[in-house]
């Protein structure tokens, strides 16, 4: 049950991504950021799961966390603050760099 709540997180996310990046850059900026996600989503949980394989058994923590859904927990994790960063406006940074000058 886990997992798939994530799976719907990211669907969400996925279609959030396409969305911004369309109407900032166009139709093909919004695709190749798509293709970005899945490929930061595929990679990450192929090393979470290869990483948790050794630190606990397949079991996990009880039925519904499992080793693999706690691997997409941790990726989701680790997506979020990288996400934050990536999608964050940057009025703020030009603000700062304006100032400077």
């Amino acid at each position: 049950m886990i997992a798939l709540f994530i799976f719907y997180c990211h669907i969400v996310g996925f279609t959030f991504g396409f969305t911004k990046e369309y109407q900032k850059e166009g139709l093909t900026a919004g695709f190749l950021n798509l293709g970005f996600l899945i490929l930061i989503f595929s990679v990450g949980w192929s090393i979470s799961s290869f990483a948790l394989r050794y630190l606990m058994d397949e079991k996990g923590f009880g039925l519904l966390l499992n080793r693999d859904a706690f691997s997409l927990v941790l990726l989701t994790i680790g997506e979020s603050i990288f996400y934050f960063y990536y999608f964050r406006d940057d009025t703020n940074k030009r603000t700062v760099q304006q100032s400077h000058k």
